[in-house]
């Protein structure tokens, strides 16, 4: 009867560890499967003694081992995985806006700050110093999100 509930219990723990593997995240599976396993190996140990006990221990191993293995190089995490890629893009409001265009400080740039250049707000950097609040500048380079801006020679 010992024997038939270590099977039972050494089943039941690699058919979670399984689990595990093939709908990640239900932790529970996967420490549950451990847990099970771990009782089927300690059950063997002091039912029948260390050669029983290395045998189940060592066929676990072999058996958790292989599969991993298995499952590693099988199609089956393949169908899992997310294997698209996203290559849109974005518009942003700098795509609009060019060098040398001109604009208005909606804030201080300190170094940072709003600036308008047409009917487009952005976040605006100084090249150097402070530029004041009204102050006309001039586009000096353009990146995704922000644009670097001098004031405007007049």
């Amino acid at each position: 009867m010992t024997a038939f509930i270590i099977v039972i219990l050494l089943i039941l723990g690699m058919l979670l560890v399984i689990l595990e593997f093939m709908a990640p995240g239900i932790t529970i599976a996967g420490i549950g499967g451990v847990v099970l396993t771990g009782g089927g190996v300690y059950l063997a140990y002091s039912s029948y003694g260390s050669v029983i006990g290395h045998i189940t221990l060592a066929s676990v191993l072999v058996f958790n081992i292989v599969l991993v293995v298995y499952i590693l190089k099988s199609r089956v995490l393949r169908k899992l995985m997310l294997n698209t890629n996203i290559d849109g893009k974005v518009e942003t409001d700098t795509d609009i806006i060019n060098i040398g265009d001109t604009g208005v400080c909606i804030t201080r740039l300190a170094p940072m700050g709003k600036v308008k250049v047409g009917d487009v707000v952005v976040e605006g950097q100084s090249l150097g110093g402070y530029i004041d609040e009204h102050s006309e500048i001039e586009v000096v380079k353009v990146f995704k999100y922000k644009i670097i801006v001098k004031l405007k020679d007049n």
